[in-house]
């Protein structure tokens, strides 16, 4: 069992985190990337050629990760492979130890700087987790049977930000139902919305079934909002927090601020079983925010935490 699965299943609040991206430098690269993140987070995430732009393999780097000690996400994108090889990467990580894999559907090509690049979406992201909880059941989509099936802890991710939003629970139940444990949510600037999405999950019993995990972007100033803003998918930024960010007398500082109010904000809500970490900042702001959230090290939080009720396994 990994370290995400037993403390998410003993009620323990979880810090996870997104490796940036790894281009080459070899595992030294992966662990100047990584040794901020080390005392503070439970796992994290090895990224699937994040944003529609190619990068190292997640197979890889997990399985980089893995050999510095730290646990893997798996992030596994339909965008770019047929079933078979989404299958064939969360088989081939789990030969190497890596029990948990995140489902995504992925970006569009057009969000990244190879748009001429072929769509495969063979499979959607519901699919994919149905797909991921057979495996570790014992059984290829085809219905062959694998003798010595993986452990697998699978999750996905959800919008709770994007349009129609009376639907995203409902979309997040039908992850849940095929098979997820876990969803790390997408970057978000419109509190009132995750505030809306945690009610309802909490209502509808899908916080009890599944830990929900928001994530909390940390920037270095508003040129990455309005980044997101017009680049990426399923983002949006309201322009009265951007030009707070931008017209403020040290925007880097505005931008730590922004991150904590809305990880204070998230830490309010019911349901939250944690938080999800991605960073764009060559600093220590997530040791740093952390300790403003008196949220302790990796290896000083301990079950029962109160943040989180113990997962009700279906």
């Amino acid at each position: 069992m990994s370290i995400l699965e037993e403390r998410l299943t003993a009620g323990t609040f979880v810090v996870t985190a997104e490796l940036p991206a790894v281009d080459g430098g070899g595992l030294d690269a992966v662990r100047r990337h990584v040794d901020p993140l080390r005392p503070w987070v439970d796992a994290v995430n090895a990224t699937d050629n994040t944003a529609a732009h190619a990068h190292a393999s997640n197979v890889a780097v997990a399985i980089a990760l893995l050999r510095l000690e730290v646990e893997p996400i798996l992030q596994v994108v339909c965008r770019d492979k047929n079933r078979l090889a989404l299958q064939a990467d969360i088989m081939g990580g789990a030969l190497h130890g890596v029990e948990n894999v995140c489902c995504l559907t992925g970006d569009d090509v057009t969000a990244g700087d190879e748009p001429e690049t072929r769509r495969v979406f063979d499979l959607d992201s519901p699919q994919l987790v149905q797909v991921a909880t057979g495996l570790g059941q014992g059984r290829y989509v085809s219905g062959r049977t694998i003798e010595a099936p993986p452990h697998l802890f699978v999750g996905a991710v959800e919008n709770p930000f994007t349009h129609p939003l009376p639907g995203r629970v409902d979309r997040a139940w039908k992850k849940a139902r095929a098979g997820a444990r876990f969803l790390q949510l997408q970057i978000g600037y419109h509190p009132e919305r995750l505030g809306a999405f945690m009610v309802e999950a909490t209502r509808s019993g899908l916080a009890a079934r599944t830990a929900i995990l928001p994530t909390i972007c940390l920037l270095p100033g508003a040129r990455g909002l309005r980044f997101m803003d017009e680049r990426v998918p399923g983002i949006s930024v309201p322009a009265g927090t951007i030009e707070r960010v931008e017209t403020s007398s040290d925007p880097r500082e505005a931008a730590y601020d922004l991150a904590l109010q809305q990880a204070r904000h998230a830490l309010d809500l019911p349901g939250v079983a944690g938080l999800h970490l991605v960073t764009f900042r060559r600093d220590d702001a997530v040791a740093r925010l952390l300790t403003d959230l008196s949220i302790p090290p990796h290896a000083e939080r301990l079950p029962p935490n109160a943040h989180s009720p113990a997962l009700v396994h279906p």
